[in-house]
């Protein structure tokens, strides 16, 4: 199978192989490998709607298709938010470094007021 196809369960699951699942879909599996398969799906609801899912395409293009899709998806989503939290980062410093510097402009300025007044 497409090594595409394998991205849909991008956080691999451990009961099932994404390999095995696609062969699987792909009736590629030995009638051994099918069945242990086949238990998964009936211990696991997770698993069993995954493949029952993934059997709904008709064709294995329109599935590739979608699978880019939503890859594309979730990656444009994810640089958004990372893109968001990059310009609050931004956003803060300039006003940390701006404080500081009037701190410390109060600081100096006191100083040498007070040292003008202890002085007479």
């Amino acid at each position: 199978m497409d090594n595409k196809i394998i991205n849909i369960l991008s956080n691999s699951n451990k009961d099932i192989d994404n390999q095995k699942l696609m062969d699987y879909l792909s009736d590629k599996l030995s009638g051994k490998e099918k069945h242990e398969i086949e238990k998964l799906m009936a211990d696991s609801e997770l698993v069993n709607d995954a493949v029952e899912g993934l059997q709904q395409f008709e064709n294995k293009k329109n599935l590739l298709a979608y699978a880019d899709q939503l890859n594309a998806d979730l990656h444009k989503q994810l640089q958004k938010k990372a893109r968001r939290k990059q310009k609050l980062k931004l956003r803060d410093q300039p006003w940390v470094y701006l404080t500081i510097v009037i701190i410390l402009l109060l600081i100096i300025i006191g100083f040498i007021v007070i040292r003008k007044y202890l002085a007479i």
